[in-house]
């Protein structure tokens, strides 16, 4: 059948079952924004205030769905704005699809008024991406992208169109989704066979969990082979929430701010089982000293990511869920309660406890309390900074893809537009922004997104009035020379938001933090909550770069 372009797009869209889409209008994006004009009824356009903002909400769109996140731009600067957030997704291993509209094909080359190579400018940071400027190549590119961002380890996959591509007569046949390929696992059989004698023969094993348990969806056969061979679980950031808290088994997460017990399973283990980790600097600060007690077993479905950072013994290129689900019915029944009660000794020893201090309102004791005040299936969403760390070591983690964190990039900024996102693909979750002042002065705009779409996003802001990891490393490591992480920033968050068309309280202590939280719970569209804490509050433990649990601090 005949039809535009940019009413193919839709159709293409349609095909995939995407029914929101987040992005900002433009110029060479008009025909794109007429035909969303006309398909209003199928798919949702949410009108974010930046173009990174809608790259963030397309990405918590995904992490919080497990569907594929979508996000359109204008040309030039409209095009650039997303990058941060492609790079956001690309790090993380997020599907999205990111469609950009260019200027006409005879202007490309000349400099037009808003032209930009975007493939060019993202070529390192998507699994791929496409120019159309032909027609004919349009719906394939189109029905690619969403298999490749969603085939092998997934990602971002861009798609620039030209204007007059996006107004041209084309041809359109409806097509199924393409397939995915599968992951050829090289003797996947034998080598399931020889992890499990590994794993049998084992008396201190642990079972490290990553990003990939999440993407691949292998939660319960994670937690069968810990129930089957009675293996403690540690998690990874990107890992979180692939594990109930609540399991006798998990011990938290690992890392540079792990828990003391996370990080001495894995400097004793005499097994570590790694699935989906790709062992980053902040999990593995001393790469050579990682597990050294440990034969080390990867399974991963990138093979450019095994023996990368950390020297493994044995490895399976293969979709976890698919391999663990070879693998599970070879492990033994085991009791390895010694090696369990040992790890519980560290983590009485070290315990990750809030502790009250004299009244005043400590971030943790902030955490612990929202969690025990909100549904289980709460949807937890941070920026980047120490709140991050604060949450990944108290937020009560109950259902996977109910805690989204820019692990990889880092970006500060990805919180709000993530938990738009993530709103608005759960509507009928609760979601819960956590978010430091700095972090948050990066992309509060996006307030006015969640007041139009009146989103019932509740944001905590840990407000210490500096940029507090950075400070905390100035503190510990460069003689308090405090350069540039005391902005002296005036900012009366509760006036922001109502000027914005919110709600908002600022509160000092817990008795101020409950009746806020408790307002704030049956009010309608954008709550923030601005919890004045002390600038002494720091993210502990900590294991300094390049060095070992051996060094870790806790004061």
């Amino acid at each position: 059948m005949k039809m535009t372009g940019a009413e193919l797009v839709m159709n293409v869209l349609l095909e995939h079952g995407v029914d929101t889409v987040f992005g900002y209008p433009g110029g060479t994006a008009l025909f794109l924004y007429d035909e969303l004009y006309k398909y209003s009824d199928r798919i949702k356009h949410v009108l974010v205030a930046h173009e990174q903002g809608g790259a963030h909400a397309a990405d918590g769109y995904a992490r919080a769905t497990g569907k594929t996140g979508v996000a359109f731009s204008t040309s030039g600067p409209g095009a650039t704005n997303l990058v941060t957030g492609i790079a956001t997704a690309y790090m993380d291993s997020i599907p999205t699809v990111f469609i950009t509209a260019n200027v006409g094909k005879h202007l490309i080359g000349r400099d037009a008024f808003q032209e930009i190579c975007i493939t060019g400018v993202t070529f390192p940071i998507t699994k791929h991406n496409y120019f159309v400027n032909n027609k004919e190549d349009l719906a394939d590119a189109l029905r690619n992208a969403f298999r490749i961002a969603n085939e092998g380890r997934k990602g971002p996959v861009l798609v620039d169109i030209t204007k007059d591509v996006t107004e041209a007569i084309v041809d359109y046949e409806p097509r199924e989704p393409y397939p995915l390929g599968k992951i050829k696992t090289e003797d996947c059989e034998a080598k399931a066979e020889k992890f499990a004698r590994l794993i049998n023969a084992s008396s201190k094993p642990v079972i490290m969990v990553g990003g990939g348990v999440i993407a691949s969806e292998s939660y319960e056969e994670v937690i069968r082979l810990s129930e089957k061979a009675d293996m403690p679980v540690v998690t990874t950031l990107m890992g979180m929430g692939a594990v109930p808290s609540s399991c006798e088994r998990y011990f938290g997460m690992i890392g540079m701010h792990g828990s003391f017990a996370a990080n001495k399973a894995i400097s004793e283990a005499d097994l570590i089982l790694t699935l989906g980790s790709r062992f980053s600097d902040r999990v593995a600060l001393k790469p050579d000293s990682f597990g050294k007690k440990a034969k080390i077993l990867q399974i991963d479905i990138d093979k450019s990511e095994v023996g990368k950072n950390v020297a493994v013994s044995e490895y399976i290129v293969g979709d976890c869920k698919e391999v663990l689900e070879k693998l599970v019915p070879l492990a033994d029944k085991a009791d390895h309660s010694a090696w369990l009660a040992e790890i519980k000794g560290w983590n009485m020893e070290k315990p990750m406890t809030v502790k009250e201090d004299n009244g005043r309102m400590n971030p943790q004791e902030i955490i612990e309390y929202l969690c025990d005040h909100s549904d289980k299936e709460t949807v937890f969403v941070t920026d980047v900074g120490q709140h991050q760390m604060w949450a990944a070591q108290y937020v009560k983690q109950t259902s996977p893809r109910n805690f989204l964190s820019s692990g990889g990039l880092g970006t500060m900024g990805f919180g709000y537009g993530a938990a738009i996102g993530a709103q608005m693909g759960n509507p009928d979750k609760r979601v819960i922004h956590l978010t430091g002042d700095g972090s948050f002065h990066m992309n509060l705009n996006e307030a006015c997104t969640a007041v139009s779409n009146n989103l019932p996003i509740i944001t905590v802001i840990f407000n210490n009035r500096v940029l507090g990891m950075v400070y905390q490393w100035q503190t510990a490591f460069y003689g308090k020379r405090y350069s540039n992480t005391t902005p002296e920033r005036k900012t009366d968050f509760v006036k922001l938001i109502e000027a914005f068309g919110g709600h908002g309280f600022r509160v000092n202590d817990m008795n101020e933090l409950a009746e806020a939280y408790s307002k704030a719970l049956n009010m309608e569209g954008p709550v923030w909550i601005e919890c004045n804490i002390a600038v002494e509050d720091k993210v502990l433990p900590m294991i300094p770069n390049g060095k070992t649990i051996d060094d870790m601090l806790f004061e």
